[in-house]
C-alpha cells in the first residue's frame, strides 16, 4: 500500500456514523408499510380522545418492531392530540415500579417523588395529570417477555388496563412487543387480564434476502463515504446477517468493518475487516441479555459457568443444593431465575428422561463469552 493509498490520521471512512447506532432511527423505513398501517388504525382513538385499541407485536429480533413504534410515536408528539406515547425498554425497567416510575417520568417531565413512594402512589400521580389535563396515555413495552417472571407482565397490565375502576375516566391503551416465538401470551396471561386486553396481533416476518441487502445498502449509503464498502463486501455481511436472523448484527458489523478499516489506515472495508467485525457483532444478543440480568440472575449464571468447566453434566437439583448454600436463594426465586435465563437463550434447559422434574443444564455459548459480558 502506497502513502498516497494510506488514510490519514485525520480522515474518516464515516460519513455519519450515528447511523450505526443501536437505537437510530432513520428517516426512510421500508418493508414494514403493512405493520405500520395495522398500528396506525389501533391508536387511531387515541388521536381523537378515546381509549387506543391494544396491541401484540410479535417477532423475532432486529425485524423492525421497534422502529416501527418509535416512528409512529414520533409522528404522534408532530400532530395535536391528546395523547401521550410511552416507550419502555423492558430488559431495563423490569419491575412494576420502575415502569410506572418511567411513565411518571415521560408524562410529568421529572422524576416522582422519592420519599416513600410505592408503585401505588406513583401511579396515582400518573392518574391524576391524565385526568387533570384530559390527556390519553398510550404504552409500549418493548421487550415485554422480560416481564414474564415473578408475574410482573400479569401485574402491570392488570394496574394499566383497569385503571378505569379505580380512577374513572382513565383512558390507557397497551402495545405489547414480543421478540421471543415461543411465548404464548394467551397461556401466560391471567384471566383477569386477558378479558380487558383484547389484544390484535401484528406479525413482523423476518426480512428477506433482498430486503436485508437494501436496508444495509441504506445505511451504508447514508453513514458511509461511496466506494468505501464495495456490493461484493456488503453480500458477505448480508449473508452473516441472515445467519444470525437479526438486522442488527449486519448493522454493527458495517460498523466494526469500518472502525478496522480506519484502524489499518485503508480506504476501502475487506473481507479481512467483515470477517474480524463479525467476531464481535455475532455476540450482540449475549451482550444485551445478560446486560437485562439481575444481581441474583447474573450471579447464578456466573455459577453456572464454573460448573459447567468441572462437570460434563449439570442438573437443576444438584446446581440448586450449590445455589442454596452459596447464593443463599430460595428454590422459587432460583427456579424463575433459571427459567429467565432459558427463556433468554442463554441456556438450554432438558427434561431428562425417566427422572420426574429433573432438568439438564446446558450453556449455549462458549463460558469464556459470558464471562466475558458479565
Amino acid at each position: 500500500m502506497t502513502l498516497k493509498n494510506m488514510l490519514m490520521w485525520d480522515e474518516t471512512l464515516f460519513r455519519d456514523p450515528d447511523v450505526f447506532e443501536i437505537d437510530y432511527i432513520p428517516d426512510q423505513f421500508n418493508y414494514r408499510e403493512s405493520q405500520m398501517r395495522e398500528l396506525a388504525f389501533l391508536l387511531r382513538p387515541g388521536i381523537k380522545g378515546s381509549r387506543p385499541l391494544n396491541a401484540i407485536i410479535k417477532g423475532t429480533p432486529g425485524t423492525g418492531k421497534t422502529t416501527s413504534v418509535k416512528k409512529i410515536f414520533g409522528d404522534i408528539g408532530e400532530i395535536k392530540s391528546k395523547m401521550i406515547p410511552v416507550h419502555i425498554n423492558c430488559q431495563v425497567e423490569n419491575t412494576r415500579f420502575m415502569i410506572l416510575s418511567q411513565i411518571y417520568r415521560q408524562i410529568a417531565g421529572h422524576n416522582p417523588s422519592a420519599a416513600g413512594n410505592s408503585y401505588k402512589r406513583v401511579f396515582e400521580s400518573i392518574a391524576d395529570i391524565l385526568l387533570t389535563e384530559d390527556r390519553v396515555l398510550l404504552i409500549a413495552l418493548d421487550d415485554a417477555n422480560y416481564l414474564l417472571f415473578e408475574n410482573e407482565l400479569n401485574n402491570v397490565l392488570y394496574l394499566l388496563l383497569r385503571s378505569h375502576e379505580t380512577y374513572p375516566g382513565t383512558r390507557i391503551g397497551v402495545m405489547v412487543i414480543i421478540s421471543d416465538m415461543d411465548v404464548d401470551l394467551s397461556r401466560e396471561l391471567d384471566i383477569r387480564v386477558t378479558s380487558v386486553f383484547s389484544p390484535t396481533e401484528v406479525y413482523f416476518p423476518p426480512y428477506s434476502v433482498e430486503e436485508t441487502f437494501q436496508i444495509l445498502k441504506e445505511r451504508v449509503q447514508q453513514g458511509l463515504y461511496p466506494g468505501v464498502l464495495s456490493d461484493k463486501n456488503l453480500d458477505l455481511i448480508v449473508d452473516h446477517t441472515l445467519r444470525s436472523g437479526d438486522m442488527r448484527v449486519g448493522i454493527d458489523m458495517i460498523k466494526r468493518a469500518g472502525l478496522n478499516a480506519e484502524k489499518d489506515a485503508m480506504r476501502e472495508i475487506g473481507e479481512e475487516h467483515i470477517h474480524e467485525a463479525y467476531k464481535i457483532s455475532r455476540f450482540l444478543h449475549l451482550k444485551y441479555s445478560i446486560h437485562a440480568l439481575r444481581r441474583e440472575e447474573k450471579d447464578l449464571l456466573r455459577l453456572l459457568v464454573n460448573l459447567s468447566r468441572k462437570d460434563e453434566q449439570l442438573t437443576s437439583g444438584q446446581v440448586y443444593t450449590i445455589v442454596k448454600k452459596k447464593l443463599k436463594l430460595g428454590y422459587t426465586i432460583y427456579y424463575e431465575a433459571l427459567r429467565k435465563l432459558d427463556t433468554l437463550r442463554l441456556i438450554n434447559l432438558e427434561f431428562r428422561d425417566g427422572r420426574g422434574r429433573t432438568r439438564l443444564i446446558n450453556l449455549r455459548y462458549d463460558p469464556d463469552k459470558i464471562l466475558f459480558y458479565l
